[in-house]
């Protein structure tokens, strides 16, 4: 199993960012995938889930109505866009499948 997260940043409140999750190594396909992170001193926070076809999506009540969870599964790909963001998304994002995590991306706003 191989996830490698990407396009985490600095961003100013209120702004945006797209993350993306390249899977490999498994049935993407077939497989339910979340998305969680750990903020700076505290333990991780499940953030959002996606069935497998794409169809089905939940989301924690601190990110629900601003950030959207999504797959393309001809490109092994999981994304998650968030908008609004607010300092208290500050975090490291992980995809997730079943107990497997990525390194990571790192994701700060900040004025």
């Amino acid at each position: 199993v191989q996830l490698v997260e990407s396009g985490g940043g600095l961003v100013q409140p209120g702004g945006s960012l797209r993350l993306s999750c390249a899977a490999s190594g498994f049935a993407f396909t077939w497989t339910v995938m979340s998305w969680v992170r750990q903020a700076p001193g505290k333990g991780l926070e499940w953030v959002s889930r996606i069935d497998s076809g794409g169809g089905i999506t939940t989301y924690a009540d601190s990110v629900k109505g601003r950030f959207t969870v999504s797959r393309d599964n001809a490109k092994n790909t999981l994304y998650l866009q968030m908008n609004s963001l607010k300092p208290e998304d500050t975090a490291v994002y992980y995809c997730q499948y079943g107990s497997s995590r990525g390194q990571g991306t790192q994701v700060t706003v900040s004025s």
